[in-house]
């Protein structure tokens, strides 16, 4: 009897975790992915500013394999570097850009992808960070920045060069804002010395409030926090237009300034199909509470990628969801296999952290609401613990023990790619 195929596409923390459930299920799993690499995604943010070099964060997913086959012998889990163009449902094929797969069982984890809300010039102009070349670019922004703005002799532009935008007040574009803080007050201090004291760092939020996601007490920290820090931050401000040199806002204010970093929200991110799929809020794909597609019983969907509900609330896309839903996914697909029907996924919340920089977070844990640095070093440990790879959290670590000790940060590289 041949074994069942189940493909997943996208290698994201659902993805991978997925695939190593189903490890040893017996199954022929394939795993495809437009990236030979897993990108640790919630440390993006510390590539963008200096922090940590790329290699640290992204880890071979051959190799990650190749742990899980270590593991369990019997492991028929394997790699295809590819991208997916197109998925037929009745045919039950993946096609990509070298070949044409098919599958008995079929995981979508494809994750989402910067959202720019309509909003005119920002596709253009802005920066976004989802990626690990999105990351490299803004690093590369920030010091192209500084380099130019030492040799400018007009006041006005030389002001423009050193005012940075974030737009987002979410968990993302607080991480930023405070690792910005962090570049200034350390190397980028003393090698700049006649300039670090005209940077403006603005973070513009929609909403009432920062961290919408958590507690409002936290979201108030939060704000007070960054405001002690120097960041000016506007809240209840709609951007509406940005440019190669400026940000509008609804009010009619236009900010000069030659960087905005993209924070304020995220799309679902899913191939073509042959036929349409039911989707809700920010493009994600409606699923059962077993997380697979209407009327698809054999794909599933998760992370980002899906539109799931607990307690009559949206779960929010975080890592930790995805991790789970990739559990269950596999738990699922084994009782298919078995010829019993898939359980509802229930999420347990372990928590929320966010970090905001300069020995400060925030944190909700059950009932129990915390700030300041106890918030700050949780947040360190549950992200390295988190890293795969002994070698990258080995890394990881001694940078931050550098970069907290001595402030200061290793990665001061101008590096623009070159097309061929």
């Amino acid at each position: 009897m041949n074994s069942r195929r189940v493909v997943i596409v996208g290698a994201g923390f659902g993805g991978l975790q997925a695939a190593q459930s189903l490890a040893d299920s017996g199954a022929d799993v394939l795993l495809i992915d437009r990236n030979n690499y897993h990108t640790f995604v919630p440390l993006l943010y510390q590539v963008a500013t200096g922090q940590l070099e790329p290699e640290y964060i992204a880890y071979p997913i051959r190799t990650i394999l190749r742990r899980f086959s270590f593991l369990r012998n019997k492991s028929k889990v394997q790699f295809l570097m590819a991208e997916v163009e197109q998925i037929d449902f009745s045919g039950q094929t993946v096609e990509t850009d070298s070949c044409v797969i098919t599958y008995d069982f079929l995981v979508l984890a494809t994750g989402s992808q910067t959202q720019f809300l309509g909003v005119p010039g920002a596709l253009e102009y802005a920066f976004s960070m989802r990626t690990l070349e999105e990351a490299i670019a803004i690093r590369n922004q920030i010091y192209s920045c500084f380099e130019g703005a030492i040799q400018e002799s007009d006041s006005s532009r030389r002001q423009q060069l050193l005012t940075f935008s974030i737009v987002g007040g979410g968990a993302t574009g607080v991480e930023v804002a405070g690792a910005f803080v962090e570049m200034l007050r350390g190397h980028l201090r003393r090698d700049y010395p006649t300039l670090w004291q005209q940077v403006r760092l603005i973070l513009v939020q929609s909403g009432d409030r920062l961290l919408a996601d958590l507690p409002k007490k936290l979201g108030t920290y939060t704000y007070k926090r960054l405001h002690q820090l120097g960041v000016e931050v506007y809240l209840l401000s709609k951007v509406t237009r940005v440019t190669f040199e400026s940000l509008h806002l609804q009010n009619d204010e236009i900010i000069p300034t030659a960087t905005v970093i993209w924070t304020a929200g995220l799309e679902a991110n899913y191939p073509t199909t042959s036929e349409e799929v039911s989707s809700a809020n920010k493009g994600k794909l409606l699923v059962h509470p077993t997380l697979q597609l209407l009327e698809q019983p054999n794909i599933y969907a998760i992370g980002d990628l899906a539109y799931t509900e607990q307690h009559g609330k949206p779960l929010t896309g975080v890592a930790p969801e995805a991790l789970q839903q990739g559990v269950a996914v596999a738990r699922n697909i084994q009782r298919q296999f078995r010829g019993k029907s898939p359980e509802p996924f229930s999420y347990f919340n372990k928590g929320r952290l966010a970090i905001i920089g300069c020995y400060s977070g925030v944190g909700k844990i059950g009932a129990f609401a915390f700030t300041g640095c106890l918030a700050w070093l949780m947040w360190l440990g549950v992200h390295l613990v988190y890293l795969p790879g002994y070698r990258s959290r080995l890394l990881v670590l001694l940078t931050w023990l550098h970069t907290y000790l001595l402030r200061d940060r290793s990665v001061r590289l101008i590096l623009f790619m070159k097309e061929r």
